[in-house]
């Protein structure tokens, strides 16, 4: 088989784990706790959008949020890996959206039903041009910020994350075998809220990479 390159992840990685509740002021925002241990959900490759694409409004959805987030790239695969290897296993990083279909996932939650139809819908992770590790030598403080129609809505730094990259890659690779091609979605700041179709977000990871999407219908 020929080498895959890991540079297209979203080409022909098999999974995107996704973190939640991974900032304490983003939980409190929403009303939900401040975890104990990290709160995982799972998106699948056909979520992933590229610039140049639109976001889709889920024709369910009434209320579309935003969610910042720094993506982890795996570069090496693994079962239960220690956090002391954990970051061999990263090839790089990209910057990530987490659209979420609020009220739907509103009332998945009250009914006690998983997030699946607000979280992993078609064009519900947009990604960046992949971010070599070596651009990045401390994720763990790098300011991510979104802007919609040019209004600064989330601001805030990877140090404010509650489980650091190390950790989760640990704890998710526990449970799930990582695999080379894999995103892990680490988790977003405060500040979410609502798109409309027509309105245009930039996103960046400062320093090092922006992005640009419009909403649509479908």
């Amino acid at each position: 088989m020929a080498a895959r390159n890991v540079e297209r992840f979203w080409e022909w990685g098999r999974k995107i784990v996704c973190v939640g509740r991974n900032y304490a002021d983003h939980a409190k925002e929403l009303g939900n706790a401040v975890p104990a241990e990290p709160v995982l959900f799972l998106k699948p490759p056909s979520a992933y959008v590229r610039e140049g694409a639109p976001i889709l409004l889920p024709g369910y959805c009434s209320e579309l949020h935003h969610e910042v987030e720094l993506g982890v790239v795996i570069g090496k695969a693994g079962t239960a890996i220690p956090q002391a290897a954990a970051m061999h296993h990263v090839a790089g990083y990209a910057l990530c959206l987490d659209m979420t279909a609020r009220d739907v996932q509103e009332r998945c939650k009250s009914r006690g039903l998983p997030w699946t139809l607000a979280k992993a819908f078609n064009t519900s992770c947009p990604v960046s041009d992949f971010v070599p590790k070596e651009k990045i030598p401390d994720p763990g403080n790098i300011r991510l910020w979104l802007k919609v129609n040019e209004q600064l809505r989330q601001d805030g730094s990877t140090s404010q994350m509650i489980f650091s990259i190390p950790y989760l890659i640990s704890y998710i690779s526990d449970v799930i075998s990582l695999e080379e091609g894999d995103l892990i979605l680490t988790g977003t700041p405060k500040g979410v809220s609502s798109v409309q179709e027509h309105d245009e977000l930039q996103a960046g990871i400062e320093d090092v990479v922006t992005m640009t999407f419009r909403v649509a219908s479908r």
